[in-house]
């Protein structure tokens, strides 16, 4: 009821379309003494004042709130609600809503379930779902707590194992709730709750024993899904899909005593699958959560610390695992005199593939002949260290050795050693291909990819058909590689890379290589290293830049002579002499003389590369003395160097950029303009972080310590 001024007049009745409400002019004289809202239009001294009544609407307003409570009556398997019948009801139910879906969707269920006249409105979004739990039966108000503890999107399979019952029934019982709105459904068919009947749940759980029943489902899950043996898995096994789960389930067992020693055989059953399939950070983030919750039975104990050390030396840096083989070894100091000797022999292998990996090959050795001492009772871990001397007899160049060690490695292997006898055969390959037997190389690649494939051991697979494509250039594997641990992907970073340069883009290729380069260092990683600055120094070569060229074939010679890496020698010295053929120094016959007498000694040959010809050194050229024992000697390596090193020209000692590389120049003049790392790097087709390192030695090499105090030589040179 409001009081209005209004007139006769037409001019009155157009002013009054456009009064505004008032709530504070004082009631007129007349007019009824309680409170009430005015109509103020133009003001007249001679108005009248009448009563208007407003009747409110006969049915709810068809508004989106109304559409959504009917929608989900009707959802919800309840009839059809008479919005005449029932308008004020559904008025009262929806203003005390307070317009929240939720809220509505679970007034929707109570109607659908006792019908209008019983519901009664809610005072709140706890108040509403709390009756609608109500509303369920026992069984399906425990399936409601269970599932609330857990907090995740689960599947059908592992609903089934948390709430103690078969699959069909779970079926049911998810299909119960989630017409009730109380769970969602996910795109991928799982189920979860809002944070709001989350919260619900769980303080209901907290007060029934649910909470604890939840966990002891999960584990129920656990043990039927993960492998029942240590050393079997496949990286296509349905319950990494689950990963997080396992996560939650296993903390939970490890947080008490009693529960301790399941949560790490859980663990360590699960490794396998998770290595196969190249998810190494997620491995070592399971692995170290059961370390840290203390220590567990002395046998699974030391395994599952080594395993724990082989992933995060892969997801943090070759030598970050070090210190979980230590752990390992503590673990060991508990058992028999006959089971420790097993466990240290097996955590020797492990450290020995952690020195091959960083290029140590001299440490990686003892280590390996540690493992025979100590384990060779043991086949599994004679064949696995036997593959690790293997690899070691590859980077050395020992063709012949690292062949006799293959035949013992692809001796009748059984079922959960075949990716041992796999990974020999994708060493085959690179020895073949080393032999210049290209043909061979690529059908060994080929079958030790394929065979890998049927038996899900994804690793094997794509290190197999990464040799397949560097001799061949075709792929049968597509990855991402942004997702693999570091072991694997400078791997395959190098490889695209070596594609990028075949395809004549050699400015990227440069780029890239120098970022593996990068990579590999931060990672303790030297044989990549040695790689991807041999690549590095091909694409400049390619790209006409030979001062750049020269630097990373240098860098290449010192470090593939420390390792040693002969044969990766032979191909730093085929680079520097086709530098030094190009500018007519006669000093490049003794460079491919002593590339060639590497090459021969082993049975390997050079191969074509872009931006160099083909090697065609003669071993009669070698200069004396700079081979020793088959291996290019300090003398050597120090008489490659000193031909590369000639007087400072005299431009150089009054211009000071005259100490930087074409590269560094054009990092250099690209800052004076302005540019951010990132600009440049898109620019110069390199990543920021390569940009970053240009910069730092521009900065050292110019006793600088900013970018501005760059910009400002730079302009006062120019």
């Amino acid at each position: 009821m409001s009081c209005s001024c209004s007139t006769a007049s037409t001019t009155s009745r157009a002013s009054a379309s456009c009064c505004r409400i008032s709530s504070r002019t004082p009631p007129a004289s007349g007019c009824c003494a309680r409170p009430r809202r005015w109509l103020a239009g133009r003001m007249r001294p001679s108005c009248a004042c009448r009563r208007c009544r407003f009747r409110p609407p006969r049915s709810p307003s068809k508004a989106p709130l109304v559409e959504l409570l009917l929608a989900r009556v009707v959802a919800a398997g309840g009839p059809s609600v008479d919005l005449t019948q029932h308008a004020a009801t559904l008025r009262r139910l929806l203003a005390s809503s307070g317009g929240l879906p939720s809220v509505v969707e679970q007034l929707a269920v109570q109607i659908a379930l006792i019908g209008v006249r019983d519901v009664t409105p809610a005072a709140s979004l706890a108040d509403a779902l709390r009756r609608s739990y109500d509303l369920l039966d026992e069984v399906q108000r425990r399936s409601f707590r269970r599932l609330a503890v857990v907090g995740r999107p689960l599947s059908l399979d592992v609903l089934a194992d948390l709430w103690s019952v078969s699959r069909a029934e779970a079926v049911q019982l998810a299909s119960a709730l989630a017409r009730r709105n109380l769970v969602e459904v996910h795109s991928d068919g799982r189920f979860d709750l809002l944070p709001p009947l989350r919260e619900l749940g769980r303080s209901l759980a907290a007060q029934t024993g649910d909470d604890r029943a939840a966990y002891a489902g999960l584990l129920e899950w656990a043990e039927r899904v993960i492998p029942q043996e240590d050393n079997s898995g496949a990286a296509d096994a349905p319950w990494l899909g689950e990963i997080e789960l396992l996560h939650s389930a296993v903390v939970h067992a490890c947080s008490t005593d009693e529960g301790r020693p399941q949560g790490y055989a859980l663990a360590n059953r699960a490794f396998s699958s998770l290595y196969t399939a190249m998810r190494a950070r997620e491995a070592v983030d399971l692995l170290e959560a059961v370390l840290t919750s203390g220590d567990g039975p002395p046998g699974i104990g030391s395994q599952l610390a080594r395993r724990a050390g082989i992933c995060a030396s892969e997801v943090r840096g070759t030598y970050e695992g070090l210190r979980l083989l230590d752990r390992a070894e503590q673990h060991a100091a508990a058992l028999d005199e006959e089971t420790r000797a097993l466990e240290l022999a097996r955590t020797a292998a492990i450290r020995a593939e952690m020195h091959l990996d960083a290029g140590n090959l001299a440490a990686a050795r003892l280590d390996a002949e540690r493992t025979l001492s100590l384990g060779a009772a043991d086949p599994y871990v004679t064949r696995q260290v036997r593959r690790t001397l293997m690899d070691i007899c590859v980077s050395r160049g020992d063709l012949t050795r690292a062949e006799r060690l293959a035949t013992q490695i692809l001796d009748a292997p059984p079922p959960d050693e075949m990716w041992i006898a796999l990974s020999a055969r994708t060493l085959q390959a690179k020895i073949a291909w080393e032999r210049g037997r290209l043909v061979e190389a690529a059908s060994l690649a080929a079958f030790a990819r394929d065979q890998a494939r049927a038996i899900h051991e994804d690793r094997i697979a794509l290190l197999a058909d990464l040799v397949h494509r560097q001799v061949t250039g075709v792929s049968a594997m597509s990855v991402e590689s942004d997702t693999l641990p570091w072991a694997v992907r400078l791997v395959v970073q190098l490889q695209e890379a070596r594609e990028l340069l075949a395809a004549g883009e050699a400015a990227r290729a440069a780029g890239r290589a120098a970022d593996i380069v990068v990579l590999a260092d931060s990672s303790s990683l030297g044989r990549d290293a040695v790689d991807a600055l041999l690549l590095g120094g091909d694409a400049l070569m390619a790209a006409g830049e030979p001062g750049q060229a020269q630097a990373a074939y240098l860098s290449a010679l010192r470090r593939a002579s420390e390792i040693p890496m002969p044969l990766r020698v032979a191909d730093a010295l085929d680079g520097l002499a086709a530098l030094l053929a190009a500018s007519g120094h006669a000093a490049h016959r003794h460079l491919g003389g002593a590339a060639a007498a590497l090459r021969v000694g082993r049975g390997a040959v050079g191969h074509c590369r872009p931006g160099l010809e083909a090697p065609v050194g003669v071993v009669r050229d070698c200069p004396a003395g700079w081979l020793d024992a088959a291996q290019l000697s300090a003398v050597g390596v120090e008489a490659v160097v000193r031909l590369f090193d000639s007087p400072e020209p005299r431009d150089a000692v009054t211009n000071p950029l005259g100490s930087l590389t074409r590269a560094e120049l054009r990092v250099a003049e690209l800052v004076a303009e302005g540019l951010t790392n990132r600009q440049i790097g898109e620019q110069l087709f390199v990543s920021p972080r390569t940009v970053d390192s240009h910069l730092s030695h521009i900065f050292h090499k110019l006793e600088i310590a900013s970018r501005a105090k760059l910009a400002a030589l730079m302009a006062e040179i120019a």
